[in-house]
């Protein structure tokens, strides 16, 4: 995969992805899935690769969106849709009315940039946009320790690993 230069942008690493794949191996085939802040869309693409039905990508940066295109094209993805879109306004948007039209979610990765103090408000956000089936699995990477109030209540954690400096965690909601 081809990636542009861009400040801030972190691929997970390869380690990571390793182990959170071999945690969603039985839970990707056929699943619609959303690559939230998805910047390299390095997790939606791996997720396609095993099986996901769907992928939605929303990624802010339009070079790195584009990126995206032209690998999913690369890769002869036609299952994938790329939103060049702030993340919080793309979720704003999609709810209420728009949500009952958007596909509901079994699988999500949110990978916020760590720079950035959005990891509690985008789990806010996404919590009540009405996207989130029953059951969804959300995956979260931060640079710190996750808090449990940065949490929902309504998302119970099924594993949790640090790897360097990079903390993630798997949770499914109630």
């Amino acid at each position: 995969m081809e990636f542009p230069t861009v400040d801030g942008l972190r691929p997970t690493a390869d380690r990571v992805r390793e182990t959170l794949f071999n945690w969603l191996q039985d839970s990707i085939q056929g699943e619609v899935c959303l690559d939230l802040f998805a910047g390299s869309g390095a997790l939606g693409l791996e997720a396609l690769s095993r099986g996901a039905k769907h992928v939605d990508f929303v990624e802010k940066n339009g070079l790195v969106a584009n990126c995206i295109r032209g690998n999913a094209e690369r890769f002869e993805v036609s299952n994938a849709t790329v939103y060049c879109a702030d993340a919080s306004r793309w979720l704003e948007a999609q709810c209420g009315e728009a949500a009952k039209e958007m596909p509901k979610y079994g699988l999500v990765f949110l990978d916020p940039p760590f720079s950035e103090a959005m990891l509690e408000a985008a789990c806010i956000e996404l919590n009540s946009s009405g996207l989130l089936r029953k059951g969804c699995l959300i995956y979260v990477e931060s640079g710190s320790e996750l808090a449990q109030k940065d949490i929902p209540d309504n998302w119970h954690e099924l594993k949790r690993k640090k790897t360097g400096s990079v903390f993630y965690s798997l949770y499914q909601l109630d």
